[in-house]
């Protein structure tokens, strides 16, 4: 049965047709992107890899989770830099350090060393454990600072003041013993509630996986980690990701941010 053109109606078979064609549309994008999220949390397709593919330096930065690495092999992944894991507050030392710093920086690479900053004890005291541990070699780059929540701190975050009574003393510190200010590594939500219109001598170093980074304060990024699950050739951990990070600017201008 069909309708009467001039009815201006349409047959319930022509209903339902409809009806199972836009049901299978829609089946057919929740598959697609069913197959787009599995693709995206595997590593095998990362969108920002796109928007990073027009920085020409690139870097990694590994701690003991990488395990053993070969650092002939990995820097010779299209990498030019590379930072490790030192310290975490005011005792811990990664215990992959010592070997990563002399298989790093037998190589070409440019690399340096960040530190993990806890909440929990003070900024002298966290400096004092970075010195101890990271030379301060001529040649190698500036140290960073990681500001990132963690734990409980996830749901229940610090003040303001407080992150800055530990802050402040450690980049002075490590400031004055380096002699460079420190690179501040941090998250969106770390920037906003720490670094946001503060900090202007420390370079930052954004996390964000997800899409390009924008500061909420118009400031730019002197580094970007765009991807925290790619997989190179070089390490074997327990972690079977790297995060992979680009510079805002030449290899020449990163060079000119070594120590002296």
């Amino acid at each position: 049965m069909t309708a009467d053109p001039r009815s201006g109606r349409r047959s319930p078979f022509h209903v339902r047709r409809r009806g199972a064609a836009a049901a299978g549309v829609a089946a057919a994008v929740v598959v697609a992107l069913g197959v787009l999220g599995a693709l995206v949390a595997t590593g095998v397709l990362w969108p920002n890899r796109l928007f990073a593919a027009g920085y020409e330096v690139r870097g990694v930065d590994v701690a003991h989770y990488q395990g053993t690495v070969d650092w002939d092999v990995l820097a010779e992944q299209d990498l030019q830099f590379a930072y490790l894991k030192a310290t975490e507050g005011s005792s811990h030392v990664d215990e992959r350090f010592a070997d990563n710093w002399a298989g790093a920086t037998s190589t070409p690479l440019l690399v340096g060393a960040y530190h993990f900053m806890s909440y929990e004890s003070p900024g002298e005291a966290q400096a004092a454990n970075v010195v101890a541990t990271v030379p301060a070699e001529p040649g190698t780059l500036p140290p960073v600072v990681d500001l990132e929540h963690y734990g409980g701190y996830f749901e229940d975050p610090p003040t303001a003041d407080t992150v800055q009574a530990i802050l402040d003393p450690l980049l002075a510190r490590l400031e004055e013993h380096y002699g460079a200010p420190p690179v501040i590594y941090t998250t969106q939500d770390a920037y906003d509630a720490y670094v946001r219109d503060a900090y202007p001598r420390n370079p930052i170093w954004i996390r964000s996986v997800a899409v390009p980074p924008r500061l909420p304060d118009g400031r730019g990024w002197t580094i970007w980690q765009y991807s925290n699950r790619d997989r190179l050739p070089g390490y074997a951990g327990v972690e079977e990701y790297i995060d992979v990070n680009v510079y805002a600017g030449t290899l020449e201008e990163l060079r000119a941010t070594t120590l002296p």
